[in-house]
């Protein structure tokens, strides 16, 4: 049976481990063509054995995505080959530092605003024409539930990926009377490098494994996704509204 993405293209940014590696096999499966970008080229050739295994194709690019001109070529090249995207999946983040906001050391913050929000902003630019060339053009930024909690000692991932969701909000609004959806998730606490780095005190096996994760996620690249500029949570597996503060 043919999968629900057959004969698209899906671009994945952290594609070599966690949920973005799980993501880019589930949207082969479907049938997307993935293109698959990581700065870990071992983790790359792993996930492209793994797609081959089970009957998919994958493009690996391997990339530091604070490559700007990079990020710039890339675009050109899905331009050049395909003519259009239909998925853009913006994986790819950094935890930073957890730490008071003043102890903070200016190469970190910049590492960390560099990964999570200026690559996201450099990547859209360069493939918001690919998308809106596509019949179902869709956008899905991977964000966190910090962006709104705020907890003392996350403020820079917090402010990195509240930045994240403000990025999307808008180009949402802008696109909102095109084919093209953006939305981002909120996958909650998952079994990843990251999340045992940011709780080293937590039994990893009392959460979900990123597999499960994506698992969730995928279906907001489906064609038949409606919604735009809005939150999807995995944990209630549904989307979430926007509102000005109370």
């Amino acid at each position: 049976m043919p999968g629900q993405l057959e004969g698209r293209v899906a671009l994945v940014t952290g594609a070599s481990r966690g949920i973005g590696y799980h993501l880019a096999k589930q949207l082969a499966a479907e049938g997307a063509h993935v293109v698959a970008v990581a700065r870990t080229v071992g983790g790359l050739e792993e996930l492209d054995d793994e797609i081959q295994a089970a009957g998919g194709s994958a493009t690996l690019v391997p990339l530091d995505l604070t490559d700007g001109p990079g990020v710039d070529r890339l675009g050109a090249a899905i331009h050049e080959r395909w003519g259009k995207l239909d998925v853009l999946v913006v994986n790819a983040g950094a935890l930073g530092t957890l730490s008071p906001i003043g102890h903070i050391e200016t190469k970190v913050f910049d590492r960390t605003m560099a990964i999570n929000v200026t690559s996201a902003w450099r990547l859209i630019r360069s493939v918001d024409p690919l998308l809106r060339v596509s019949d179902a053009g869709r956008a899905i930024l991977l964000s966190s539930g910090a962006a709104h909690s705020c907890k003392g000692f996350w403020g820079l991932y917090a402010a990195s990926k509240a930045a994240l969701e403000a990025l999307g909000r808008s180009w949402a609004a802008e696109t909102q009377n095109l084919p093209l959806r953006v939305n981002s998730v909120n996958p909650g606490g998952t079994r990843t490098a990251m999340r045992a780095l940011a709780m080293p005190g937590e039994d990893p096996d009392t959460l979900p494994t990123p597999s499960d994760v994506a698992s969730r996620i995928v279906p907001l690249a489906y064609p038949s996704c409606a919604d735009t500029g809005r939150l999807f949570d995995v944990r209630q597996n549904r989307f979430m509204t926007y509102h000005m503060p109370d």
